[in-house]
């Protein structure tokens, strides 16, 4: 159930970022999800932290076009929606890896 909600981390700088500093990490979630059921899905599948709030938005699709020797190609990224997740204070999570 959980890992039905929770698809998967988002892995970038700006991610990074405000983990580092707010203590807030971004997931992928499923688009028929809301903020109470992020909440409980991340509250099971990570036990030991407590959640303080649950940010979330919608991403748009976007249309890509390519031009290729044998025409134009049309396509489209489906929209995602993204939760940005903050913890209690002195509560992290190891998402990114340890360089140890």
């Amino acid at each position: 159930m959980a890992k039905d909600i929770i698809i998967k981390p988002i892995i970038s700088e700006k991610a990074e970022k405000i983990s580092g500093k707010l203590n807030q990490y971004a997931f992928i979630v499923d688009k028929g999800s809301n903020k109470l059921q992020i909440a409980k899905a991340f509250s099971a599948m990570f036990p030991d932290v407590t959640v303080n709030s649950v940010n979330t938005m919608i991403s748009p699709g976007k249309v890509k076009v390519r031009n290729t020797r044998s025409g134009v190609l049309k396509g489209r990224i489906s929209p995602v929606k993204k939760a940005v997740i903050t913890l209690s204070t002195g509560d992290s999570l190891d998402i990114y890896g340890s360089e140890e």
